[in-house]
């Protein structure tokens, strides 16, 4: 059997009703349209499975490698826990308008209902337009009466916790947690692997058939945590070429690091693969016994558990996050 090498697969495009075309302009996805609100970097949700897009597993999609490389691919603790599955989703989203007010169940609701894994997800802001926001929680803590009251007034908004957004800003949002992308905002997505999403306000918006979205205002009821949040970015300071964490939790773990020298990577003391999506600049990415892999600005590779050492090679300052589960 051949050796594993760096993973890069075919960007899944979804068009959606918010969305615009930076994920063409900013991010170099020249199949997106201009109403593209998503490009699934990696994903093994269910009719949207990535495959690979270079090498001599091209074509390949990532149920299968995971059936044929188990522990080697994802590492071993992962495969004997989510077995010929992949736990995450690793997305890209252009918001050219304001996202739904949504919550996402967590494992047990989504397990129960859905024969599906929670969501929990951060997002790391990329660009943001000038006055672009977004909502995370709550500005004080409610009861259920008092939400449903809000939220029948048509008043829901006067409750969220707005965030001023600028790039390199972090969120991280819990499963239960309400939220919403706003207007203006290209953003990082990792998140666990579900599609699972409780569409509580959608501006009374309509699509393309004159027809308002579904709201799932029952559903998302019992899964809301009603706990105010008056500021929920994430605090981190910079430091050239050095990693930095983001986001720990036990469903991945996600690092920042922006380089412009020659940076060792060592990988020994995780048993996981790891995923970088190259938000700003271009490297190659060297490992031994294969050839060097060139990653540019919005492009994502997932690096197979079984190697242990790489080599970040910038071509000029750059900018990448690094996905792993602990």
């Amino acid at each position: 059997m051949n050796n594993l090498y760096p993973l890069k697969f075919t960007p899944i495009l979804k068009d959606k009703i918010w969305g615009g075309n930076k994920l063409h302009s900013i991010l170099g996805k020249s199949e997106a349209g201009n109403n593209c609100g998503e490009s699934w970097e990696i994903s093994a949700v269910e009719g949207n499975i990535s495959e690979v897009s270079e090498g001599f597993l091209a074509g390949n999609n990532l149920l299968e490698l995971i059936e044929i490389y188990m522990g080697d691919l994802v590492g071993d603790k992962i495969f004997e826990k989510f077995g010929n599955t992949f736990p995450l989703l690793i997305k890209y989203i252009d918001a050219n308008d304001d996202l739904s007010i949504q919550v996402h169940p967590g494992d047990e609701v989504a397990r129960e209902r859905h024969n599906s894994f929670g969501k929990t997800e951060m997002w790391y802001i990329i660009e943001s337009e000038k006055d672009s926001k977004l909502i995370s929680g709550f500005n004080k803590d409610l009861d259920k009466e008092e939400y449903i009251e809000t939220l029948k007034a048509g008043k829901l908004e006067d409750i969220m916790n707005f965030e001023g957004t600028s790039p390199g800003d972090v969120f991280f949002m819990p499963a239960g947690r309400i939220h919403a992308i706003g207007s203006g905002i290209l953003l990082a997505e990792i998140q666990q692997n579900s599609d699972i999403t409780y569409r509580i306000y959608d501006y009374n918006r309509k699509d393309e058939h004159g027809n308002e979205r579904d709201l799932h205002t029952e559903e998302a009821m019992d899964v809301i945590n009603f706990q105010g949040n008056n500021d929920t970015k994430t605090r981190y300071e910079k430091v050239l070429n050095q990693t930095l964490n983001l986001a720990s939790c036990p469903f991945f773990t996600t690092n920042h690091m922006e380089f412009d020298k020659i940076v060792e990577k060592d990988f020994n003391f995780i048993d996981s693969f790891v995923i970088y999506m190259c938000i700003e600049g271009s490297f190659t990415i060297l490992s031994p016994d294969n050839e060097g892999i060139l990653l540019r600005k919005g492009e994502t590779v997932l690096i197979p558990a079984e190697i242990k050492n790489v080599i970040l090679a910038p071509e000029q300052k750059s900018k990448v996050l690094e996905v792993y589960i602990s």
